[in-house]
């Protein structure tokens, strides 16, 4: 956690976007950044609206973007844009906040958890269940979304075997944010356990309660308590994504059989972004889709999410490094966006100048076909 702000890196240096779609999501990775650095003076592209708040977690240099004040895959395709417009450098984009989950027999999804879009059947990690029509035959999908890249997606996988060993970070990280201060302890902190309640199918919510303490509990779903050291679990699989909410567990299942595969979490944005650029999407858990939507795990649920994308990124091999070594330019700069140079100085006062390489990272024996890597020149 970051104690003081500090001076902006040169544009070029900020090779990782993260993206929200509300302010309490942001701000729950915001005081997870291991450093801030001012915006004062931020020359944005002329025709970006957007707001920032720039930092590091790890070796990462880092932009944080949020939706302004509404939601949906339109509204967040047009903030990934005007970010990109601004910050041409960006190699990797996360969509990082909430989500309905999807529980089930293969799934024992809990509020608090986390699921990140993984590819199934012949989806690319998410689906967007409102893009095709309706015809004699059924629901005929139409149209592409991009994947996760092919680099984030090993690293997932590496933090996954990771976790069949080790406990994963997200309670940690959680923690050390509740530490900041007594407010971020009272937004962000763990509802209590039996405010978790399933309910099956045909079980609706008693109309115009806040919370489901007036429902019947005798009708929940009977599940195994978790261990007290493994409250948040990670999944992966497929996301839903579309401009409808849902708060029905009819209308949860309807799109899931449209789609016709495994999902476990819905949203609303992660089309948008993934129309037009590769997205890895992390969801934290606050509801299960269904009627019993309730507010109460939703600023819990966006803390286990930005903690769950921190420890990622923490695996993420550095953009600005080749096995270590930094190879610092002569005197060059990043181009602007407006048509002016945004380089400047590193701590070693050289300028630096980014090349995007398109699907090769450099290896220590040679190189390998693993994404897309951003080399120092």
């Amino acid at each position: 956690m970051f104690s003081e702000r500090k001076p902006p890196r040169p544009f070029g240096e900020y090779t990782v976007a993260v993206i929200f779609a509300m302010d309490f999501e942001m701000s729950a990775f915001r005081y997870m950044l291991d450093e801030e650095h001012e915006t004062g003076d931020l020359r944005k592209d002329p025709s970006d609206p957007n707001e920032y708040v720039l930092g590091r977690v790890g070796s990462h240099y880092i932009v944080l973007a949020w939706l302004p004040g509404e939601q949906g895959k339109g509204a967040a395709a047009i903030v990934a844009t005007h970010l990109s417009r601004t910050f041409e450098a960006i190699e990797w984009r996360l969509l990082v906040g909430i989500g309905g989950g999807v529980p089930s027999a293969r799934h024992d999804i809990r509020l608090g958890d986390v699921v990140i879009s993984m590819p199934e059947r012949q989806y690319n990690g998410v689906g967007q269940y409102d893009l095709g029509r309706e015809t004699d035959g059924g629901f005929e999908r139409k149209g592409f979304l991009h994947g996760p890249p092919a680099y984030l997606r090993g690293v997932a996988g590496r933090m996954r075997s990771n976790h069949l060993k080790d406990d994963n970070k997200i309670g940690a990280f959680v923690s050390e944010l509740l530490a900041t201060s007594s407010r971020l302890k009272r937004q962000y902190q763990r509802p209590p356990s039996d405010s978790d309640v399933l309910f099956p199918g045909g079980v609706e919510h008693k109309s115009g309660l806040q919370d489901c303490h007036q429902c019947d509990k005798t009708q929940t779903e009977n599940r195994e308590p978790r261990d007290a050291d493994a409250l948040t679990e990670i999944h992966y699989g497929l996301i839903a994504s579309g401009d409808t909410v849902v708060a029905s567990d009819t209308s949860r299942e309807e799109k899931i059989s449209k789609l016709g595969a495994d999902v476990i979490c819905f949203e609303m944005e992660a089309a948008g972004i993934m129309s037009g650029y590769e997205c890895l999407v992390i969801r934290g858990i606050s509801d299960y889709a269904d009627s019993h939507k309730t507010r109460g795990w939703r600023h819990h649920a966006a803390a286990t999410a930005a903690a769950c994308a921190k420890e990622l990124l923490l695996l993420v091999r550095s953009s600005s490094t080749v096995d270590g070594i930094r190879n610092p330019s002569q005197g060059k700069s990043t181009p602007s966006s407006t048509g002016g140079n945004r380089g400047e100085p590193n701590d070693d006062g050289v300028e630096s100048r980014y090349y995007v390489r398109q699907g090769v990272m450099a290896t220590g024996s040679g190189t390998s076909n693993f994404g897309d890597m951003t080399f120092n020149n």
